[in-house]
């Protein structure tokens, strides 16, 4: 209909609320609806068309009331949004039959109308809009396409467009609310389709109907100003839920990707990419919109962040997922003897999976044990309905939850499955029979900055390479100063740290290395402390936001014990880059034991160069967590058995013993249910009389870099701990009652 379109229908509307750029930002409905016709062959226009719409609630922000004009009694005896679109049909069809033409398209100036007020109205009061309001012409766009000298389009107005093309100004007559607007896009299109312009409307824009379902590749480039975080989803919202809260703006095929926790189940957070950046701003304009009774918060995100969730590499998934306006739908708690029979006998006639047994996914172990999770494709919604009917019933002798899903999701999943180790633990020493260092370096915690995180390596990268990259400033290292981290494969992460001999040092690198090309990859350098170091290379999250302490690594907790070894008499000085090897863990140490050592094991000095240089390729370091695949609201997830990292760096003076990494002083309180918004002056208030200082205080993010509601507090005494536990658990803090648990307990 747009491309063929011979009549335009100039449309306006006003809301409640707030109007002008900021139309349908406060969710307030439509209470005005203004148009006229234009016969773009003939150049005629048809009669001025006003209606009043009558809201659900009766109520009017003083600001509407001066823009429109209008009060509550106006609007009393106007008709609901339905039947004005009604009434909005008929005159139109009407009109196009007295002028002998087929087809129309609706022009606005700007999209609001249609994008932020209409069609979300619309959604949420089960409305079905005419096809005409699912593509439009914007006046702003088309005058931009013929006067491009007159601006942006982001900064034109219509007083601003009229005044260019020298059309006066409209006489006070008609200077109300609505006839002002349409009557003054009339004029500009009939004054842009004349001599000299003689411009042809042709920039049509469409609403999608339906949300595309798709597959995303982690190759596959993603622009970060198309994403945002929606925040607050109820749990079971399926991504049809989430396309219908962002009605009227168009989601990228497969752009919505709902957010598991740690646990595999969907934590009330999603990911969703747009078409272009207008939309994602519009989409931002949404923050606190309401999905059913819950308010939705909005926020930026990154392509990163959406490739990380949404994003796979496998064949098996690609292939399954390639087939188009599939209903997915999840299976859960499979028996593990289940075959593919045995789920379509389960499912039934009435719901047939698509292609049989080739639209069933069984999510298996890398080892290929199966999970007892599966998806299954549906080529239409009633069959999809029909196999929910189907949810907690007996399947041998195990009851299977059924939910919807999404491409995302089976990304998700899949990813999460794949990733999980075999061995949670190390190889043993006697897997590498080569002598170790005896005497171990320690890694000391500290707030100066002379660190430096290197983050996009090759993951080929080896020590080498990195010394080769850092050139002059190779002699500014720490002995023991590269720290390659590895993910949960024991695979290069693409990220590493290096201890500088001062901050000046680590600066001077930062600012000289940072997006040095190494190989084919620009590498991001960036200066940090000590204690960020440590704390990513036991586990924990650095990012933008700040710290979160690594799993079940509190600090009220001293570090497990290394068997040390004997040591060779000298180190030679390349020897002093080569990546650490940490041995087995042994058991924690009594806590009655005040002073735990510290050890760590490491490959020696190779004295042929072929064989120094295959220790370095090896890549042996410890056994790091890398962040799962989708964000979370816990601060933290539970590591593997003996995933604990340290780090060397050269004695301080021989026969000192080493401090431990995360000392003990007092006792820890964990901090549950905190305002998302409550800083460190909260929490001392929230404490007053305790005698802490704001050191004391460790604020938890999660791995979205968001504040997880959680915090450490360092009390000087147990004793002190205790009592305030008692005295202030369930206290509220900003309206919100504060859980408090003493962590070694």
């Amino acid at each position: 209909m747009a491309s063929h379109s011979d009549t335009l229908v100039v449309f306006f509307g006003a809301t409640a609320g707030a109007n002008g750029g900021k139309l349908g930002s406060d969710e307030r409905e439509i209470i005005l609806l203004v148009w006229q016709i234009v016969d773009l062959h003939e150049k005629k226009v048809g009669k001025l068309q006003r209606r009043l719409v009558k809201p659900d609630t009766l109520e009017l922000t003083d600001q509407s009331k001066e823009e429109t004009g209008l009060s509550v009694d106006d609007l009393y005896k106007a008709e609901p949004l339905d039947k004005v679109l009604q009434q909005f049909q008929q005159s139109v069809s009407a009109e196009l039959k007295a002028l002998g033409r087929s087809s129309y398209t609706l022009c606005v100036d700007g999209p609001l109308i249609i994008r932020q007020a209409l069609h979300p109205e619309a959604s949420k009061k089960n409305l079905v809009l005419p096809e005409c309001f699912y593509s439009f012409v914007d006046v702003r766009k088309e005058f931009h396409t013929c006067c491009p000298n007159a601006g942006q389009v982001q900064d034109l107005t219509l007083p601003s467009m009229l005044e260019y093309v020298c059309i006066p100004e409209l006489p006070l007559s008609e200077q109300v609310m609505g006839l002002k607007e349409v009557r003054s896009m009339v004029l500009l299109s009939l004054h842009i389709l004349a001599e000299p312009y003689n411009h042809r409307f042709s920039c049509f824009e469409a609403v999608k109907y339906k949300l595309e379902s798709g597959a995303c590749s982690k190759t596959e480039p993603v622009d970060s100003e198309t994403v945002i975080r929606a925040r607050g989803l109820p749990w079971q919202s399926s991504d049809q839920d989430i396309a219908r809260f962002f009605k009227g703006l168009n989601i990228a095929k497969g752009g919505v990707a709902l957010c598991l926790n740690a646990q595999g189940r969907r934590n009330g957070e999603a990911l969703v990419r747009f078409i272009n950046q207008e939309h994602r701003d519009l989409a931002l304009e949404r923050h606190k919109h309401h999905m059913g009774s819950r308010y939705i918060e909005v926020y930026k995100a990154t392509g990163e962040e959406f490739l990380k969730i949404a994003g796979g590499t496998s064949n098996e998934v690609a292939q399954f997922l390639s087939k188009e306006n599939q209903v997915i739908i999840r299976m859960r708690g499979l028996p593990f003897t289940a075959s593919p029979q045995d789920v379509l006998n389960f499912l039934g006639a009435d719901s047939p999976v698509t292609d049989a047994s080739d639209g069933l996914l069984f999510v298996k172990y890398p080892d290929g044990r199966p999970t007892g999770d599966a998806f299954v494709l549906f080529s239409c919604e009633e069959y999809a309905l029909n196999a929910l009917k189907k949810h907690k019933q007996i399947l041998g002798k195990r009851y299977i939850e059924l939910f919807r899903s999404t491409a995302a999701e089976v990304q998700q999943v899949l990813n999460r499955y794949m990733s999980t180790p075999l061995i949670s633990t190390l190889p043993s020493s006697s897997m590498v029979p080569m002598p170790v260092l005896a005497t171990p370096p320690y890694l000391t915690t500290g707030s100066t900055r002379d660190c430096v995180r290197l983050r996009g390596l090759p993951y080929t990268a080896a020590i080498e390479d990195i010394l080769e990259f850092m050139g002059e400033h190779t002699i500014d290292i720490k002995p023991h100063g590269v720290h390659m981290v590895l993910n949960q494969q024991g695979r290069p992460s693409g990220d590493a740290f290096i201890q500088m001999r001062s901050a000046d040092r680590a600066f001077m690198v930062a600012q000289k290395c940072h997006k040095k090309m190494m190989k084919d990859r620009y590498v991001e350098v960036f200066q940090c402390s000590t204690e960020e170091m440590s704390f990513v290379l036991m586990g924990g999250t650095l990012n933008r936001s700040g710290l979160s302490p690594p799993p079940c690594k509190l600090p009220c907790l001293a570090p497990p014990a290394y068997a040390a070894f004997p040591s060779p008499a000298m180190l030679s000085e390349a020897a002093l880059y080569q990546p650490p090897l940490l041995a087995t863990p042994r058991t924690p140490q009594p806590p009655h034991s005040p002073h735990p050592t510290h050890t760590l094991a490491y490959y020696p000095p190779q004295h042929h160069p072929a064989q120094f240089y295959m220790n370095m390729n090896m890549n042996y370091t410890a056994y790091y967590p890398s962040p799962p695949v989708s964000p979370s609201t816990m601060s933290y997830f539970a590591s593997p058995p003996g995933s604990v990292a340290l780090a060397a760096q050269q004695p301080h003076a021989q026969g000192h013993v080493a401090s431990p990494m995360m000392p003990q002083h007092g006792a820890l309180v964990r901090m549950q249910g905190l305002p998302y918004n409550a800083g460190v002056k909260d929490i001392l208030s929230f404490f007053q009389g305790y005698q802490l200082q704001p050191d004391a205080i460790l604020l938890l993010y999660n791995f979205s870099g968001q504040r997880s509601g959680e915090a450490l507090i360092t009390f000087p005494s147990e004793e002190s701990a205790r009592r305030a536990v008692a005295e202030r658990a369930n206290h509220p803090l900003s309206g919100l009652p504060v859980r408090l648990l003493v962590c070694c307990d």
